[in-house]
């Protein structure tokens, strides 16, 4: 049946979508005084679909206050990481690689793989010739750090470019995902 916008008004009205989806468990209906009936998706699908729309947001916000402040030359997070100004959980390092624990894992095991001189590497999208060798090197640790957290016959590397694929930190970084069934596709 169609909603009108009385319905929807009221819809609006309730509190939180909880309270609708509480309200209604064990019919998943509601009946309006207009005689109209609508479905009501259980609690749990609900929240979920606010989180995950909630927190898209805030990636997407934290990508474009990102991005303007990209091609300053200003030290990022990862420079201060690197230069142990800030602690993490350390996974790997070499000479020109560090990899370190995500502190906001979107798996059970989900580290992030940097080179530790940026080089103009803020982003895939800037790469260069000059910039082949270590490109390899980021990749070849990724599995070093797959092999360490024991997921190496099921991993996803990642590599976020640019505003619209919400890259939040200007220093080329690799996310090394797994511990978990992925799916296909992401995001």
């Amino acid at each position: 049946m169609a909603v009108t916008s009385s319905s929807m008004l009221l819809l609006r009205n309730f509190s939180t979508a909880g309270r609708v989806a509480q309200s209604v468990r064990a019919t998943s209906r509601i009946c309006f005084s207009t005689g109209e009936l609508i479905r009501v998706l259980p609690h749990t699908h609900s929240t979920r679909f606010i989180s995950s729309t909630r927190a898209a947001h805030n990636e997407e916000a934290a990508a474009k206050s990102a991005a303007a402040v990209a091609d300053t030359g200003a030290p990022t997070i990862f420079d201060k990481i690197i230069a142990k100004e800030i602690p993490s959980d350390i996974v790997y390092e070499d000479e020109n690689v560090l990899a370190f624990r995500e502190i906001n894992p979107q798996a059970p095991v989900h580290v992030l793989v940097i080179p530790k001189l940026r080089d103009g590497l803020t982003m895939l999208g800037n790469a260069e010739p000059r910039h082949v060798d270590v490109l390899g090197q980021l990749l070849h640790a990724s599995k070093i750090v797959a092999e360490k957290e024991g997921i190496l016959d099921g991993f996803r590397v990642v590599i976020n470019n640019g505003v619209e694929a919400c890259q939040s930190v200007y220093h080329l970084h690799l996310h090394v995902l797994g511990g978990r069934q992925l799916k296909w596709p992401p995001g």
